[in-house]
C-alpha cells in the first residue's frame, strides 16, 4: 500500500485489510514522503502484521516496487491508501491461484463508489484466457490496481511497476505477467474504487489516454512475438486507433484542454483521417483560440 497524504480515507483502507477472513497476510505501508497526519493514522493501528516502510516522495511506481521487494510472500496484491477490499478478498483470490497451478495472475470484478449519476454500478470482467487474449487485453485495462492477486515471481520477472509511466503502470505490469502464464478470473465484485475531491491520478483525462498507449508500446516491442500474431492492421486499430477515439471523445464532450495533448501526439504522428487531422489542427494553436474556435463551430451547428 503505497501511501502519500491519505490521512482522510487511510484508516478505512487499512481496516478493509485488516478485516479480511484470511488472517494470513502481511500489509506493508510504504510511505511516500507524507506531510499530513499520515504516520499518526498508521500509528493508531498495533496490528503486528503492519510494516511501515519510508522514502521520501518519489513516485507511486517507487513506493510499489519498494513494497514488492520488501514482501515475503508468493503471493503479492496491491491497494491504493483511498481504496478498499471486500473482507473475502484474499480468500477468494487465493483460491482462485491454488486451483490453477499454471496461472500467475487472478483478476476479479470491482465497483466504483462515489460517482454521481448512477455510474457506481458493479463490474465483472470477462474471461480473457482466450485464443484472443492479447487483442482484447491490449484493447484496455479492464480491472484497477487493487483487483488483481499475483505470484511475486511473475511481478519480479516482470521487472516490478516502469516508473517511466504515472497512470498506466498497472496495466503494463499486467500485460507483462500475461505474457508468463494464464490468467484466472474471479467473477466476483471484490474490490472498491473510491472517488472523492482529493487529488487522484485518473483525474488526468489526457495524461491517461496517453500513458495507456505508451504503455501498449512497450509490451508490444518486448514482445514481438505476440505483435506478429496481431498484425499491423490490429496493432494501428488498438494503438493509435483507440488513442484517437479517446481524444476525440475528449473533445466532443467539450474537455478541450484535455483533448489537445492526444491530438497533438497523433497529429504529428500523422494518423488519422483528414476529417480527424482538421479537428485536431487547431490543437497547434494556444488553448484560448482553440477553444474559441470550437465554440463558434458549436454555435453554427446548434
Amino acid at each position: 500500500m503505497p501511501c502519500f497524504n491519505g490521512e482522510y480515507h487511510l484508516h478505512r483502507s487499512v481496516e478493509s485489510v485488516l478485516a479480511q477472513t484470511m488472517g494470513n497476510f502481511d500489509l506493508i505501508v510504504v510511505d511516500n514522503g507524507s506531510t499530513d497526519r499520515s504516520l499518526d493514522v498508521l500509528d493508531s493501528f498495533s496490528d503486528p502484521r503492519i510494516r511501515v516502510r519510508h522514502q521520501p516522495q518519489r513516485g507511486v511506481s517507487l513506493a510499489r516496487n519498494l513494497g514488492l521487494q520488501e514482501a515475503h510472500a508468493s503471493l503479492v496484491a496491491f491497494l491504493d491508501c483511498d481504496d478498499t477490499w471486500s473482507p473475502d478478498f484474499l480468500e477468494k483470490m487465493c483460491a482462485g491461484l491454488t486451483d490453477r497451478p499454471e496461472a500467475v495472475l487472478a483478476y476479479c470484478g470491482w465497483q466504483n463508489l462515489g460517482l454521481s449519476g448512477g455510474r457506481g454500478e458493479p463490474f465483472v470482467p470477462p474471461d480473457y484466457e482466450t485464443h484472443e487474449k492479447y487483442a482484447v487485453l491490449l484493447e484496455g485495462c479492464r480491472w484497477p490496481i487493487h483487483g488483481a492477486l499475483t505470484r511475486r515471481d511473475a511481478l519480479l520477472k516482470a521487472g516490478g511497476f516502469n516508473t517511466q509511466l504515472t497512470i498506466a503502470e498497472d496495466y503494463l505490469l499486467w500485460l507483462e505477467c500475461s505474457a508468463q502464464g494464464a490468467l484466472v478470473r474471479v467473477p466476483e465484485v471484490l474490490a472498491q474504487y473510491h472517488h472523492h475531491g482529493g487529488e487522484q491520478a485518473t483525474q488526468n483525462r489526457a495524461l491517461a489516454a496517453i500513458d495507456t498507449f505508451r504503455a501498449k508500446q512497450f509490451f508490444l516491442r518486448g514482445h514481438p512475438d505476440v505483435a506478429g500474431k496481431l498484425g499491423e492492421s490490429l496493432i494501428e486499430q488498438i494503438t493509435w486507433g483507440k488513442l484517437l477515439e479517446a481524444g476525440n471523445t475528449l473533445h466532443w464532450q467539450g474537455d478541450i484542454q484535455n483533448a489537445r495533448p492526444v491530438f497533438r501526439k497523433a497529429l504529428l504522428a500523422g494518423k488519422g483521417t483528414i476529417d480527424d487531422k482538421l479537428r485536431m489542427l487547431p490543437s497547434l494553436l494556444p488553448l484560448s483560440i482553440h477553444r474559441a474556435l470550437f465554440n463558434a463551430k458549436n454555435r453554427i451547428v446548434s
